[in-house]
């Protein structure tokens, strides 16, 4: 296996090149911090989500699934801290007029500005993330759009937990957009003006919540050793106390070891009562549950489980990117866990002349749910390199033998070991690798 760690530029690259990411409008010249996925991209964002709904799914939980608006009006800002405390220090360049974070590392205010050589440095100002808008044509009526997705589900939290009858301890969950107006977008994926965040918010009592709270860091850390993430390269880091968010406190983050440090890639964060207290005290609704064993009413703890599914993709990428030789030729394989891989198998005919018998075998496939390609152009060693570079875990040949013995050769992404299976064992083989490797 190769060493090699690709670069953030290897994997804009690839992205680039095999229609995973696109900038966006780029004919445009670009947004800043706004990408597109493209046809793989989306199936492999797709096989993400699932993945993450079955990591926090179990006959031992209760999980309801919610979809909340994108804007909200003010009240609701107010009332969560983000009016007030959802800020990042701000300094400017005066001489490029080029605007940085003042807490970015890579940023010494202390030296010259990075981008000109001079330095003209602002004082540092805070300025607030959020995207501020009006709703309708009267002005005052603002709102803004979510920086987050949880606030959706906090001033829902009696509508749901009326209308499905459920108890004390259960979980809300939701995947959606959020919008945060980052001063200096960088480093591709990892840090976007829009992104999707994959978040669930765990309601209990406060005598249970940091029993659950460490039941979560364990159950975090083991679905990304589940989808095939490195473990030498995952951690669970706790939060100093100057680090804490002002709802939170405990926090612990699972961090990724990315080519340009560790870095959070999901924040589990014990919230307490502070989210559904704050609603009741400026909504004027009562938020609390009743206790039926005790006659009286609490306002539940909270335990959140928040990941950004583009840091998700964007450290997929990184962790399964090798670069290997064959037979004196190098080539880039993505060893993707089965179950993230954007296609499960490609069917390849030796020659176009033999299209005509496996062509009905994809479509086989195909009708049978597996998310598989069909690929006849090229050269058989080119076609397994283009597989190999989109993650492709298998690859089944028809041959001029098939004909006669109903057999195709399976060649194995990773390995590279081939061998000779009926062609109607084809969809049994399929299922049991995405099985076994669940």
């Amino acid at each position: 296996m190769s060493s090699y760690r690709p670069t953030l530029d290897d994997i804009v690259a690839l992205c680039k090149r095999r229609g995973f990411v696109f900038q966006s409008a780029e004919i445009y010249g670009g947004l800043n911090g706004v990408y597109d996925f493209g046809p793989l991209g989306t199936l492999i964002k797709n096989n993400i989500r699932d993945a993450w709904k079955k990591s926090i799914s179990s006959p031992d939980t209760t999980m309801l699934f919610l979809e909340g608006a994108i804007l909200a009006p003010e009240a609701v800002w107010k009332a969560s801290g983000h009016i007030d405390n959802f800020n990042d220090p701000m300094i400017d360049c005066t001489n490029c007029k080029k605007r940085f974070r003042a807490d970015d590392p890579d940023i010494d205010i202390n030296g010259p500005c990075p981008h000109c050589g001079k330095k003209a440095w602002t004082q540092a100002r805070q300025f607030n993330m959020m995207f501020k808008t009006e709703l309708g044509a009267v002005a005052g009526h603002d709102a803004y759009l979510r920086p987050e997705t949880a606030q959706s589900i906090f001033i829902n939290f009696k509508n749901v937990m009326s209308s499905n009858r459920v108890k004390i301890p259960f979980g809300i969950a939701q995947i959606g957009k959020s919008f945060r107006n980052e001063i200096t977008p960088k480093q591709f994926l990892f840090r976007v003006r829009e992104f999707e965040q994959m978040e669930m918010e765990w309601f209990c009592t406060a005598e249970s919540s940091h029993q659950f709270f460490d039941y979560w860091c364990a159950s975090r850390l083991a679905f990304y050793q589940s989808i095939g993430l490195t473990p030498d390269r995952i951690r669970l880091r706790s939060h100093e106390k100057d680090e804490l968010s002002h709802y939170s406190c405990k926090t612990s983050d699972v961090e990724y070891e990315y080519p340009f440090g560790w870095k959070e890639l999901e924040g589990i964060a014990h919230r307490g009562d502070f989210d559904l207290k704050q609603h009741s005290i400026h909504s004027g609704k009562d938020l609390s549950v009743f206790d039926e064993e005790t006659q009286t009413s609490y306002t539940p703890n909270v335990v959140e489980c928040s990941v950004g599914t583009g840091r998700l993709f964007l450290a997929i990428l990184f962790d399964a990117y090798h670069i290997d030789t064959i037979d004196g030729e190098e080539r880039t394989v993505l060893k993707l866990h089965p179950s993230i891989a954007p296609v499960k198998a490609a069917f390849l005919p030796l020659s176009k002349k033999l299209s005509e018998y496996m062509r009905p075998i994809y479509s086989a496939m195909v009708q049978a749910g597996f998310s598989v390609e069909f690929d006849e152009s090229g050269s058989i060693g080119k076609r397994y390199r283009r597989q190999d570079e989109i993650g492709t875990p298998v690859c089944f040949t028809f041959d001029f033998e098939s004909i006669n013995d109903n057999c195709v050769t399976v060649r194995d992404r990773d390995t590279l070991k081939q061998e000779r299976i009926k062609i109607e064992n084809i969809a049994k083989y399929l299922f049991e690798m995405l099985c076994i490797n669940r």
